[in-house]
């Protein structure tokens, strides 16, 4: 019996520099009947349960506590009434300072055993400003208007910032500017600096210390600076030496003009008129980015979710399905976790045996690896033609590029853009030696610089579950 659409359950789990919190979401998959290969598409994405929002905690400055961490989110399964062991998909992710914990990339692989099935450990500042996009509303909202929307979600440590168009995140970015990046006591003095507050305090002759009374007006000048560079950034200005120390990754790509801003995140609660105190610059930053908003030449909007946009973001919207059309060594094990995706650029006007093996070998020489030493993720965009001739070259072009990983019985991942791994797969198998550990995924769109977890295959083998992601742990 054919299925055309299904359910997954998907959680979301964020361990942020201020806090931590989880949702569960209800995905619904169906078959795109305007799609010629008759793919599954995520239909609707239905939030089932939001969790408690708790400070994160931590042993000391530099260390998570993991025991209370773990122990607050079996309670929340517990509340939600939720089985670990039916959580189908979703993401744990870690951001902002807290990615700089000793222990961080332990709890948030601890986290991601324990969440589900297919739950991807994650961290890394662009994919935190891409699901965030997406959590808050702003990537739909990019379609829906058909307008270049620039979303910015303020943490406790850092600003996730990310550019999205007619419904695509086309570019991100990440500055440390955040809530948290300085603690107080009842009296004002000091509790936490975090490095970038520290770049700040220098920057404007400042010599404070830990448990260091700060008067209310040097808050002030830190956290007015802090706003000006984020407007530097989201302007797409960040020219000041200042900006250039608190950027964390590239400069946002101003491929279009900017038509809404909007912010999401811990702050933007603050932003656009939440209260609260919570011992940090938070509510002082929000005012400063208020009062410098005019500087900005096109309107703040509001977004659908704000504090929660993130973790929103891991569970409705981590997950990548792959094309129906794939093929699959029955022998391999699943999932595949942090697979390393390398771009290779293959012209098909150019095919032959010397020209792919050659672009094989420069793609691993780009991220200095070595072929057959580990598995990677082979990526294509539209390499062959679809006819048999064409695909039996590249097939045993495949074959000759990768004779190490073959001998050593590595995964052979091969992942395209176009509707073409069901074929390629079959012919590598017919026309080639490699005969199994082979795993072909196509209408997929990713990136060099990417990272991919597989799933188990769902729908009787058809399509398989694709978390795209980075992994940053700064230590």
């Amino acid at each position: 019996m054919e299925v055309n659409e299904f359910e997954l359950l998907s959680v979301g789990v964020d361990v942020g520099s201020s806090t931590s919190h989880l949702v569960f979401s209800k995905l619904l998959l169906k078959k795109d009947a305007k799609s010629p290969t008759r793919r599954f598409i995520i239909q609707d994405r239905n939030i089932i349960f939001e969790g408690r929002i708790i400070d994160t905690p931590l042993l000391n400055d530099d260390t998570i506590d993991i025991a209370k961490l773990t122990d607050f989110f079996k309670q929340e399964y517990k509340h939600a009434g939720i089985n670990p062991a039916d959580v189908q998909t979703g993401a744990v992710i870690i951001t902002g300072e807290t990615a700089k914990k000793q222990n961080a990339e332990e709890i948030v692989e601890i986290l991601s055993n324990d969440a589900g099935k297919f739950v991807a450990a994650t961290a890394g500042p662009n994919f935190e400003g891409a699901i965030a996009a997406m959590g808050s509303g702003a990537r739909d909202r990019s379609k829906k208007y058909n307008k270049t929307i620039l979303s910015c979600d303020i943490g406790g440590g850092t600003s996730n910032i990310a550019i999205s168009a007619n419904g695509e995140v086309i570019s991100t970015s990440c500055v440390s500017v955040g809530g948290r990046l300085i603690a107080l006591d009842s009296k004002e003095n000091l509790l936490r600096i975090a490095d970038p507050a520290k770049t700040v305090m220098k920057h404007l002759g400042m010599d404070y210390q830990i448990g260091d009374r700060i008067p209310k007006k040097d808050i002030d000048k830190i956290a007015e600076t802090f706003a000006q560079v984020l407007i530097e950034v989201i302007t797409g200005q960040p020219n000041s030496l200042l900006a250039g120390k608190l950027m964390i990754t590239n400069n946002l790509k101003f491929t279009n003009s900017i038509d809404e801003y909007t912010f999401s995140g811990g702050v933007a609660e603050l932003i656009y008129g939440g209260n609260g105190t919570y011992n940090d610059m938070g509510q002082i930053l929000a005012d400063k980015i208020n009062s410098l908003a005019p500087q900005l030449t096109s309107p703040v909007i509001e977004p659908l979710n704000k504090i929660r946009a993130t973790v929103i973001g891991a569970g409705a919207h981590s997950l990548s399905i792959s094309g129906s059309s794939g093929f699959m060594d029955d022998k391999l094990k699943f999932p595949m976790i942090d697979v390393p995706v390398i771009k290779v650029d293959i012209e098909k006007s150019k095919l032959s045996i010397q020209h792919v093996v050659s672009k094989i070998k420069l793609s691993f020489q780009r991220f200095d690896l070595e072929e057959g030493k580990e598995t990677v993720a082979l990526y294509f965009k539209d390499p062959v033609r679809n006819s048999y001739p064409k695909v039996e070259l590249f097939a045993k072009s495949i074959e000759a590029a990768l004779p190490n990983s073959i001998d050593n019985k590595i995964p052979i991942i091969l992942i395209f853009e176009n509707d073409i791994a069901c074929s390629v797969g079959n012919v590598i198998r017919r026309e080639t030696g490699l005969k199994t550990n082979l795993l072909t995924l196509d209408e997929l769109d990713l990136k060099e610089g990417d990272w991919v977890d597989i799933g188990e295959p769902l729908v009787g083998n058809q399509v398989f579950p694709v978390t795209v992601k980075s992994l940053v742990f700064n230590r």
